[in-house]
C-alpha cells in the first residue's frame, strides 16, 4: 500500500496531504549543476584534443610523414633521371648528330612546354593541389623530353644504316687534280673583287687553271641545274648530294651534264673556262650545307695528302684578290 505523508497546518488546525515532487529550488540546483558540468566538459574535450593525439589523428600524422618521404624520394630520382637525359642529350647533340650531318635539337624543342591552362584542373581542390601538380608537371617535363630523345636516336639509326651511302655524297674531294693547278686555290671569305677592286665576300674556292681543264663531282648526286653564261658563275652546274649537301662549279667552259642526271664521285661534269664574270681561266667551287654556304677547305679530305691540306690552309687564310 502507497504510504501517504501528512504535515500539520497550525492556522487551519488541519493535516494537508504532503505532496511528492521537485521543488523550484532543487529544480534550478540540478540545472545549474548540469551546466557547470557541461562546461567543464566541454573545456577538457578542449584541452585534451589540443594535448593529446587520438588514434585517428595519430594515424593520419604517420601517413602524412610516409607520404612526405616517398615524396622527398621522388624528387631525388625526378632530379637523377634529368642529370641522366641531360647527358644524353648533350652527346646527342654535340656527338652523334655532329658525326652523322644531323642539325642539333634546339633547347626549345627538346623543353616546349604542354598547352592548356586546364591541363591539370583535376589536380586542383585537395590539400595536397600544390605538391600533386608540381610532380605531375615534372613527370610530363620528363616523359615528354625521352619522347623527344627517342625520336632523335630513332633518326640517328636511319642515319647510320644510310651511313655508307652518305659517305658517297658528301663533297669530300677537290673538283679539280692539285697537279692541273696553276697555284693554290685563292680561299673562301673576305676578298678583293678583281673587277670592282672592293672587298667583297667570297663565298667559295678559285682554282686556276687552263681552259678545258676537267671538273670533277665531288660527290654522288643529282645534277639540279646548268646554266649556259646569263648568270656572274657564266656557264655552271649544282648538284644536289641530299643529306643538307649542294655543290656549285662555276665559269666553265664547257657543261658535259644535263638537269636530272645522276653522276658519281669524280665524274667529269664539265671543263674550265672563263665564262661570267671573270678575270681568267678557273673554277669557281662552292659547297652548301642546310641552306648555308660553307667553307669548301673543310671538305678536302679524300685526296690530298696532309702537307698539301696545310699548304691549302696556309693560303686561304691569306687575303688578297679573287678571280671573279
Amino acid at each position: 500500500m502507497k504510504k501517504v505523508k501528512y504535515q500539520f497546518d497550525p492556522i487551519t488546525l488541519t493535516y494537508k496531504n504532503i505532496e511528492k515532487g521537485l521543488s523550484k529550488r532543487k529544480v534550478w540546483t540540478f540545472l545549474g549543476h548540469a551546466a557547470v558540468s557541461m562546461a567543464l566538459g566541454i573545456i577538457f574535450f578542449f584541452v585534451a584534443s589540443f594535448v593529446f593525439e587520438t588514434p585517428y589523428e595519430r594515424n593520419l600524422r604517420r601517413e602524412n610523414a610516409q607520404l612526405s618521404l616517398q615524396y622527398e624520394l621522388i624528387n631525388k630520382k625526378f632530379h637523377n633521371v634529368s642529370q641522366v637525359l641531360d647527358e644524353m642529350q648533350d652527346r646527342d647533340n654535340n656527338i652523334y648528330r655532329v658525326i652523322f650531318g644531323a642539325e642539333p635539337i634546339p633547347k626549345s624543342v627538346r623543353e616546349a612546354g604542354f598547352g592548356g591552362a586546364d591541363r591539370y584542373g583535376n589536380l586542383s581542390g585537395y590539400a595536397t593541389s600544390k605538391v600533386m601538380v608540381g610532380t605531375t608537371q615534372k613527370l610530363d617535363k620528363i616523359l615528354k623530353q625521352v619522347y623527344v630523345q627517342s625520336k632523335s636516336f630513332d633518326e640517328i639509326v636511319d642515319l647510320v644504316k644510310d651511313k655508307q651511302k652518305m659517305l658517297t655524297c658528301v663533297p669530300a674531294i677537290q673538283p679539280l687534280r692539285m697537279s692541273s693547278l696553276k697555284c693554290a686555290p685563292y680561299g673562301y671569305g673576305y676578298r678583293i673583287d678583281p673587277v670592282y677592286k672592293t672587298p667583297e665576300f667570297h663565298e667559295g674556292m678559285d682554282f686556276a687553271a687552263a681552259s678545258g681543264t676537267e671538273i670533277y663531282a665531288t660527290g654522288d648526286g643529282a645534277i639540279m641545274e646548268n646554266e649556259a653564261g646569263y648568270s656572274g658563275y657564266g656557264n655552271y652546274v649544282r648538284i644536289n648530294h641530299g643529306f643538307g649537301y649542294k655543290t656549285l662549279y662555276g665559269h666553265m667552259s664547257k657543261i658535259l651534264v644535263k638537269p636530272g642526271q645522276r653522276v658519281k664521285r669524280g665524274d667529269v661534269i664539265g671543263l674550265v673556262g672563263s665564262t661570267g664574270k671573270s678575270v681568267g681561266p678557273h673554277l669557281h667551287y662552292e659547297v652548301h650545307f642546310n641552306g648555308s654556304v660553307v667553307n669548301p677547305i673543310n671538305y678536302f679530305y679524300n685526296d690530298i695528302s696532309p702537307e698539301e691540306y696545310d699548304a691549302l690552309i696556309t693560303k686561304s687564310l691569306q687575303g688578297g684578290q679573287s678571280l671573279d
